[in-house]
């Protein structure tokens, strides 16, 4: 099994940052992809961001230009550099993590959530 630990939520003004952090643990073999998703009250959850093992990376059209999305492959963590937040991206985050377990298992995984609150 995998288990990612997410941190770096909380409140901010909108115009502020915040980042977010997910580390992944377990019987990991490697991981393909790691990300963020959000889901806001009463709305569907939504990819935020992904990077691939290959540092591809993919955004959502809201957040271009103002998020950024790195990964340390030597410690399985992804981060998201959220700037210039809005109010909008109020939501709880969500990690999510494509992984191959030592069993040779793949599969997605999801962490826990962290909140964000923009106020305005």
């Amino acid at each position: 099994q995998v288990q990612l630990l997410e941190s770096g939520g909380g409140l901010v003004q909108a115009g502020g940052s915040l980042r977010l952090s997910c580390a992944a643990s377990g019987s990991i073999f490697s991981i393909n992809r790691m990300g963020w998703y959000r889901q806001a009250p009463g709305k569907q959850r939504e990819l935020v961001a992904h990077i691939t093992i290959g540092d591809y990376t993919n955004y959502a059209d809201s957040v271009k230009g103002r998020f950024t999305i790195s990964r340390d492959n030597a410690k399985n963590t992804v981060y998201l550099q959220m700037n210039s937040l809005k109010p909008e991206d109020t939501a709880v985050y969500y990690c999510n993590t494509i992984a191959i377990t030592t069993g040779r298992v793949e599969r997605a995984y999801w962490g826990q959530g962290t909140q964000v609150t923009v106020s305005s």
